[in-house]
């Protein structure tokens, strides 16, 4: 921003023909403008909706909804993986999944990736990081990206409220919420006027707390919210809306964390008043903390920005949690209040996750790493005018694990296609103006043929735009037939450079057009936890000779990150 402001000052002055001294004047004046303070609060699972501002009446939201109402709502905010490990690992490092590639299964981000991690990029130019609360991604080196932090969660150990209640304040056992809400008040209360300072606030509400059977746990402080309300009905939540969805979605966890919230009038009325009790009680936090800001005289030159780190269903379609690629896991909201600004915004446009680093290094006055796939919602924010960043985007979920199907896709501000990586042949249309909702699947009407075309190839062609090629794709597949003809051996060689394999994947097809789905309809070996490239039998007993089948393979790396699958190669007995 600085910069922007040094160059518009250059410009005009050379138009108006001012001397050179007065350009240095200038110059100098523009580089002791003070840069801005910076809040960034993180939500977890908090869905686009849950917020009074839109609509919801069953959100109390009042300080989120003053800050959306001074300051710049995004409508259509996109986390373009619904899952918080990833998005979290996004949302440091500006990359998509398909590029870092990080997920529950990693044993570390890759530290490539850090080195260009939006807190580090600010700190080495100046401004006082700091985090507190949730971090969400392994990491050892913190001290490398904050001044000041204090990384925790929900403790999992405990299986009931004392996973959210473990933390003290004073002689005080009190909610995370409340202790996150405390350590940001406390570091405000240290800030100096004269070091710029970057705070990530990273609440764990309003998640639920998984291994307890109450799920939801909140402050007495917010009984009040919903105390007298009967909660309507989740939408489309009738049997048909359930039915019709892929086999591999019903046997997962979303339908299994409904059986935990939802199945029957007790648990749903528990499990939504508690999920908007926990926002409530972020919401109140909030407040504090612009008191705070104003007291110490910080607010004039503080931007906030309120983000959820992804999308949540509250038993639609009959199931919970987040992962699918429907926008009731994919949306969340996001404001943007910069007091500097004093016109309100409405932006309808799509915004990303992969957005926010780039807006904060651009508020900044800090040039982004050319690696990252954001782009700075700064121009979006000052200017009404301003174009849409993007027309089509990608969003997936490529968490390998048999409970949750991973999934892939794009969205444009009209369609949504995608499908699910391990059976490309189950793939989902969505005509999102005339069907927001997501509940009309077009995929198998012949008039969108050409659209589906379009996105299929949209789609294939971002993911080879955004894939790292340094998860290693082997080469050289071999088929050896052994003196147990039936019983072939596979081989590969691993790529040169730094790539190392801790597991792999074989698919074997009967046909070109299964492999090409992913569909292993022969033999699906799943992830073996095995290094060697050679000597791999075949570990079925379906084969004939003289037929033909297809085979390729897939490898993890070190960090174990899923890699993309080999070409296509065949063999015949």
């Amino acid at each position: 921003m600085i910069k922007k402001n040094f160059l518009a000052v250059v410009s005009l002055g050379m138009l108006l023909g001012l001397p050179s001294k007065a350009l240095v004047f200038a110059q100098e004046k523009i580089k002791t403008e003070k840069k801005p303070n910076i809040i960034f609060i993180l939500t977890d699972d908090q869905r686009w909706d849950a917020l009074g501002y839109v609509g919801n009446k069953l959100a109390y939201t009042p300080e989120m909804d003053k800050l959306a109402k001074t300051g710049t709502f995004f409508h259509n905010t996109i986390a373009t993986t619904p899952i918080c490990a990833a998005s979290r690992a996004s949302l440091i490092s500006g990359l998509y999944e398909r590029t870092h590639r990080y997920s529950f299964q990693s044993d570390e981000i890759k530290q490539e990736f850090m080195n260009t991690a939006y807190p580090k990029v600010l700190k080495e130019a100046g401004y006082r990081t700091a985090l507190f609360g949730k971090f969400g991604v392994k990491y050892k080196n913190l001290e490398s990206l904050y001044d000041v932090y204090d990384d925790y969660d929900r403790k999992a150990s405990f299986h009931d409220r004392r996973g959210y209640y473990y933390k003290t304040i004073g002689k005080d056992t009190v909610h995370l919420t409340r202790y996150t809400g405390q350590q940001a008040l406390d570091f405000i209360d240290k800030a100096s006027k004269d070091e710029p300072f970057c705070l990530q606030l990273s609440f764990s509400a309003p998640h639920a707390h998984d291994s307890a059977k109450e799920q939801y746990f909140w402050d007495k402080e917010q009984d009040f919210v919903l105390k007298n309300t009967q909660v309507p009905a989740a939408k489309y939540s009738d049997n048909k809306y359930y039915d019709v969805l892929p086999q591999i979605v019903k046997d997962g966890y979303n339908r299994l964390r409904w059986t935990w919230r939802y199945d029957t009038p007790e648990k749903y009325q528990h499990s939504v008043k508690g999920y908007y009790r926990m926002i409530a009680g972020v919401d109140m936090e909030i407040t504090k903390i612009r008191k705070q800001l104003k007291k110490k005289g910080l607010d004039k030159n503080t931007i906030i920005i309120v983000m959820g780190d992804n999308g949540y269903f509250l038993g639609e379609r009959q199931i919970a949690g987040k992962w699918l690629m429907y926008d009731n896991s994919l949306k969340v909201p996001l404001i943007i209040y910069d007091p500097r600004v004093k016109e309100h915004k409405e932006v309808q446009s799509m915004a990303l996750n992969v957005d926010i680093p780039a807006t904060i290094l651009d508020y900044a006055g800090v040039k982004k790493p050319a690696t990252w796939a954001g782009k700075s919602l700064a121009p979006l924010v000052e200017n009404k005018n301003a174009a849409a960043l993007r027309d089509t985007i990608l969003v997936e979920h490529l968490w390998e694990f048999k409970n949750i199907p991973p999934s892939e896709g794009v969205r444009t501000n009209e369609w949504k296609y995608f499908r699910y990586v391990n059976d490309k042949s189950i793939e989902e249309l969505y005509n999102l103006k005339q069907d927001p909702d997501e509940v009309n699947n077009l995929v198998k009407d012949t008039k969108y043929q050409s659209v589906l075309d379009k996105l299929r190839a949209k789609c294939d062609a971002l993911i080879e735009e955004h894939k790292d090629p340094t998860t290693g794709v082997p080469s050289a597949l071999k088929t050896v037939v052994t003196n147990n003809a039936l019983q072939p051996e596979f081989s590969w060689v691993l790529p040169q450079g730094a790539i190392s394999q801790k597991s792999y994947q074989i698919l074997v097809a009967s046909s070109k057009v299964n492999l090409e789905k992913n569909i292993g309809d022969m033999w699906n070996s799943e992830e073996v936890m095995k290094s060697n490239t050679s000597g791999v039998q075949y570990g079925a007993t379906n084969l004939k000779a003289g037929v033909t089948y297809y085979w390729k393979l897939r490898i993890w790396d070190k960090y174990h990150r899923t890699g993309e699958y080999t070409e296509m190669n065949q063999f015949k007995l």
